[in-house]
């Protein structure tokens, strides 16, 4: 007979000692690659070739009779990451929203793994109900929403973007006295979703997948800083509803993709008030600077959104994916309510035994909060403030550097932690030029960076290939911008002295 009191080895995560092992077997993959040298940021060879390299590492796909074992298992998984895969940590990363994560963050997700909780009812996870509870007050609080701001999180920024938009959808329809639920979209007649013309792409998705078609998607245009005009949006409200249009909904962006630029917040709020349209703000970049007081006047206005979607996997952190979608209202998630039987029973929810379901697309939902919670205990409001601080620092130190290059040319200053250039060379291979450049980084594994299409020159009805750098890694050094541009201007410089045809850098460009 077996007493509670002895300990069992089990093949499964237990709390206590199953734990405990859990974090031995990690800690032991991870010392298989730590006495070797630091990786570059990524693996040297052409995509095909690193590809390929893997799928040798994996073996044949076929699925082992007999497996070979937990810890060879874990040993050849770091192995692979290692050798093949992408290093977030080092200096010279620097393509995109997607930051190295914090360690304490990793241990805490490796938890939530082990939990294996689930946010829709008390019975799946009480503990982690409280947490998310207690986080979505903290950063609804944060942005100035009012006390009765709730929220949930989700698998990513697009999900978020999404979630909102169902809801704007949804309230549009409430406010005819239509059930869109029962009556479908077509009730509304044609709807539209105004955002400027650098929003997210995931704002066309969420409308196709909701059934407003992609083409329900207005943009309206920016200034010189690639930010909404308050009064081009006025003009085309005023268009789209003597076009018998339907406007749902308004979508600021606070921390655009390309150059981290903020919308107008209050005078948008205000037009869309006006107008009783949704105010939704895409701060999935850009929320992290409320972290900072020195940055937190960016998103003045922020706390008059009816939604709000931020991403604590950009600017946060956070293992992917840590997305939060809150709202200024927790009612408003009334139109994705829902009571099943064997989950969430009334009489169980007037017990006090609910949980998230009615507040999400998803049943099934991992804790990615607990990562998220840990983080902010551990660092507060101020050592996440710092950190975003020193990478605008470096970037602003890029944005200096560009400046004093001849054969460079800034395209977008640092707003927030992303700068966007040019290397200038003869027409009519500079789009060429610069994304072989970029492709030529890659491949040798000596940087990442990213790339982009903006109009450079008003005269110039074309999108021009641009370089990006996007700065997330606040242990990232001056002397290193300086560095990775030294590279720059080397790998340049030898790709345009190579004088390749412009017809082979195109196949190129098509593969990238």
């Amino acid at each position: 007979m077996t007493h509670q009191s002895e300990v069992r080895t089990s093949r499964f995560s237990k709390p206590g000692h199953g734990w405990s092992e859990v974090g031995r077997q990690l800690i032991d993959a991870a010392t298989t690659v730590a006495g070797r040298a630091p990786r570059d940021p990524l693996p040297v060879g052409a995509p095909d070739e690193v590809l390929a390299s893997v799928a040798r590492e994996l073996g044949a796909p076929e699925l082992p009779e007999a497996g070979i074992g937990e810890e060879a298992a874990l040993r050849r998984m770091a192995h692979i990451v290692h050798e093949y895969g992408l290093n977030l940590t080092h200096e010279l990363c620097a393509a995109h929203l997607q930051p190295p994560p914090l360690s304490v963050a990793v241990a805490a997700d490796a938890l939530a793994s082990a939990t294996n909780a689930s946010l829709d009812t008390y019975d799946s996870g009480p503990a982690t109900l409280a947490i998310e509870t207690w986080t979505v007050q903290t950063l609804a609080r944060l942005a100035g929403l009012p006390s009765t701001a709730g929220g949930v999180f989700g698998p990513g920024g697009s999900y978020s973007n999404l979630l909102a938009m169902l809801i704007a959808r949804d309230r549009a329809g409430a406010s005819r006295g239509i059930d869109i639920r029962q009556h479908g979209v077509r009730a509304l007649g044609s709807p539209v979703v105004l955002c400027s013309k650098v929003a997210h792409f995931s704002l066309q998705r969420a409308c196709a997948a909701l059934g407003l078609g992609e083409q329900a998607v207005v943009t309206v245009d920016c200034d010189d800083e690639h930010r909404m005009v308050p009064a081009a949006l006025e003009a085309t409200l005023d268009a789209l509803v003597a076009d018998d249009r339907t406007p749902v909904a308004v979508v600021a962006t606070a921390g655009t993709t390309d150059f981290g630029t903020v919308d107008p917040l209050p005078e948008i709020a205000e037009i869309a008030r006006r107008h009783g349209l949704w105010f939704h703000v895409d701060a999935a970049y850009g929320f992290g600077a409320l972290f900072s007081d020195r940055f937190a006047g960016l998103l003045r206005g922020i706390g008059d959104a009816d939604s709000i979607t931020l991403d604590l996997h950009k600017v946060g952190w956070q293992p992917a994916a840590a997305s939060l979608l809150l709202l200024a209202d927790t009612n408003s998630f009334a139109s994705l309510d829902r009571s099943v039987a064997y989950l969430n029973p009334e009489d169980d929810l007037e017990a006090g035994f609910g949980g998230q379901l009615g507040l999400t697309l998803q049943t099934t939902r991992r804790p990615d909060v607990l990562k998220v919670a840990t983080t902010l205990l551990a660092y507060g409001r101020d050592g996440l403030g710092s950190m975003l601080e020193d990478c605008h620092n470096l970037a602003a130190h890029a944005q200096r550097r560009v400046e004093s290059e001849p054969q460079l040319a800034l395209v977008s200053p640092a707003t927030l932690t992303t700068v966007v250039f040019q290397y200038l060379c003869d027409e009519p291979d500079i789009d060429q030029v610069n994304a072989e450049l970029r492709r030529r980084l890659i491949s040798s594994g000596t940087a990442l960076i990213g790339r982009t299409q903006v109009r450079v020159d008003a005269a110039d009805d074309q999108s021009r290939t641009c370089l990006k750098l996007t700065l997330l890694n606040p242990e990232t050094s001056p002397a290193d911008i300086e560095r990775l541009f030294d590279e720059i201007l080397r790998v340049a410089l030898e790709v345009e002295s190579e004088g390749l045809a412009p017809a082979a850098l195109n196949v190129g460009v098509a593969h990238d």
